[in-house]
């Protein structure tokens, strides 16, 4: 384990057998060390960020690395990344203004969570793939509950909801979108 101010990530991660898929090794232990170079840099030069660490993804490969452990270990760089970034924003633009932003992005969030049932998404062509608009909707309502009601909800059920597939279903990018939104708020929140 290294830890780099205060954030502690894995110098290894257990592999899978040899059967069976993990993240690539060779992948993982390059975006690290290029993690590792950005948050350690004394500059505020834009490179690696929260965002980017977020859509991260890693080639499969038999006796790669665990998924769970890369995984969990992404999500701690997300959140240390996204405080630095916070309080970077904050000494550019001033504590009132950022709160303001945050406010905003989440505004817009529950703006489209109050949609109806079966009309949150734009829908792909009935001959693709989409994600599952009751699944999507189920969600949705945990996620008006968590901005209107304060209700529980964790930024690790956030990042790892699943959607079944369904043809003519919501279109994934849109749905993506504000997922990445809501983990965006959460993160500013803390």
């Amino acid at each position: 384990m290294v830890c780099w101010q205060n954030v502690a990530v894995p110098t290894t991660f257990p592999t899978t057998p040899r059967s069976v898929l993990g993240y690539d090794v060779d992948e993982v232990d390059r975006f690290l060390e290029d993690a590792r170079r950005a948050y350690t840099a004394n500059d505020s030069a834009p490179g690696l960020e929260a965002a980017k660490i977020r859509a991260t993804a890693f080639s499969m490969k038999k006796g790669g690395y665990s998924t769970q452990h890369v995984d969990a270990a992404l999500e701690r760089l997300e959140d240390a990344f996204a405080a630095r970034e916070r309080e970077r924003e904050i000494a550019d633009v001033g504590q009132k203004t950022w709160y303001a932003d945050a406010r905003t992005k989440a505004s817009d969030v529950v703006e489209r969570l109050d949609r109806p049932d079966g009309q949150r998404f734009h829908r792909v062509n009935v001959l693709a793939t989409g994600y599952h608009p009751k699944d999507v909707d189920a969600f949705a309502k945990r996620l008006g509950g968590y901005f209107r009601e304060g209700k529980p909800l964790s930024l690790t059920e956030v990042r790892s909801i699943v959607f079944r597939p369904k043809h003519g279903g919501y279109r994934e990018a849109q749905v993506d979108a504000l997922l990445d939104a809501v983990v965006e708020v959460m993160l500013a929140v803390r």
